[in-house]
C-alpha cells in the first residue's frame, strides 16, 4: 500500500496521466486524485495529462484543467501513472516518466509487470479508481473527487455488472455517494447517453454482427469509410463490444474497427469459459479475464480467423476439463 504522505512530503510538483484513449477509469482515477491533492496538498502544483476525453465526460470536475501536452521543461518530482499495463500505453505522456524524479504506478491489469519505482497493481479490483480510493482518506475526501472515482468504478464495472465487482466494491460506491454525488446523473450522463450518430454506429455494428463456432462468438467490424460516413470516431465506437456481449448464449464477442488500412483495434470481452487477456497478449496487447484488446494486421476475416483459433482452444480444453 502506497502512505501518500510520505511519498509527497517536501514536493513541488506532481504529474498524474493515464492511459492513451482514455476511458472512465483511466479519467476518473486521475481526475479524482488530482482534486484530492489540489484540497490537501496546497502548495503543491498538481496537473492532470490525459489526451481528449469523449465528449460524455465534458461536465466532469476537472476536466477543463486537464493539460494535453507535455511541456518542454517539465519534470515532475512524482509522477503517477494510473490505469496503464504498460509504459507504452502512457504514449506521449511517457516523457513524464523518464524526468521525473520518481514514478508511482497504480493499476488493475493482469498483464502489468510494474515498471515504475513503486506498484501498486491489484488485478482482482475491478478499476483503477477503486485502487486510488483506497490510499484517500475518506474524511479529507472532496465531492470532485467522489464524483470522478464513482465514473471511473461505474464504466469498468459495467454499472456493477461485470464479474470484478466485489462486495468491497459496492462498500466504496455506497460511500462515494454518501459524499452527496449525483450518481444516477453520473451513470446516464457518463455511460448510458449517446449522441444520435453514436446510436446509428452502434445500429450498423449490431445490424452487420455475425454469429460463429456454434453461436458462441458473436463479431463486428467498423472500416474507416463507415467512421467518415457517420461522422464518428474511436471515441464514438466505446461501448459497442459490450452491447454485442450482451447476446444470448454467446461466450466471446470480438469488436474490430479500423485504424490504418489493414490495421485493426481490437476489444475482446468473455463471459465465464475464455481468458481474453491472454488472447490479447498472444497479439501484444493486454487487459483483463474478462475484457481485453490488441491492434492486429490483415483483413478482417484475417483477424477474426486468428482470434477464433485462441477461442476454440480454450473452448476445447473448458469441456475436456468437465
Amino acid at each position: 500500500m502506497i502512505n501518500l504522505a510520505e511519498e509527497l512530503k517536501q514536493v513541488r510538483f506532481v504529474a498524474i496521466a493515464g492511459h492513451v484513449r482514455p476511458d472512465g477509469d483511466a479519467t476518473g482515477s486521475c481526475l479524482g486524485l488530482y482534486h484530492y491533492l489540489k484540497k490537501n496538498y496546497p502548495e503543491t502544483d498538481v496537473r492532470v495529462y490525459l489526451e481528449n476525453t469523449p465528449q460524455a465526460y465534458s461536465k466532469v470536475p476537472g476536466i477543463d484543467e486537464v493539460f494535453h501536452e507535455v511541456g518542454e521543461n517539465e519534470a515532475p518530482d512524482v509522477f503517477f501513472c494510473l490505469d496503464c499495463a504498460d509504459e507504452k500505453r502512457l504514449g506521449g505522456f511517457a516523457e513524464l516518466k523518464k524526468r521525473a524524479k520518481r514514478v508511482i504506478c497504480i493499476d488493475h491489469h493482469v498483464s502489468n509487470g510494474g515498471f515504475a519505482d513503486v506498484n501498486y497493481i491489484v488485478p482482482d479490483a475491478s478499476s483503477t479508481s477503486e485502487l486510488v480510493f483506497r490510499l484517500l482518506d475518506e474524511e479529507k475526501m472532496p465531492v470532485e473527487t467522489a464524483e470522478n472515482l464513482y465514473m471511473g468504478i461505474v464504466h469498468d464495472t459495467g454499472v456493477f455488472r461485470h464479474s470484478c465487482t466485489s462486495p468491497e466494491t459496492m462498500e466504496i460506491a455506497a460511500t462515494l455517494m454518501r459524499k452527496g454525488i449525483d450518481a444516477a446523473g453520473i451513470i446516464n450522463r457518463t455511460f448510458y447517453d449517446k449522441t444520435y450518430h453514436q446510436n446509428q454506429i452502434l445500429g450498423r455494428a449490431l445490424l452487420e454482427s455475425i454469429l460463429l463456432m456454434d453461436k458462441k462468438v458473436i463479431f463486428s467490424a467498423i472500416r474507416q469509410k463507415e467512421m467518415d460516413f457517420y461522422g464518428v470516431g474511436p471515441s464514438d465506437l466505446d461501448g459497442i463490444v459490450q452491447v454485442l456481449m450482451s447476446t444470448a448464449d454467446t461466450e466471446v464477442a470480438i469488436f474490430l474497427y479500423e485504424v490504418s488500412p489493414q490495421t485493426f483495434k481490437v476489444s475482446l470481452r468473455s463471459r465465464e469459459f475464455v481468458d481474453v487477456s491472454t488472447i490479447a497478449a498472444y497479439f501484444g496487447g493486454g487487459g483483463h479475464i474478462r475484457a481485453a484488446g490488441c491492434t492486429m494486421q490483415g483483413s478482417i476475416y484475417d483477424v477474426v480467423n486468428n482470434i477464433t483459433l485462441h477461442i476454440e482452444k480454450q473452448l476445447r480444453q473448458e469441456r475436456d476439463s468437465d
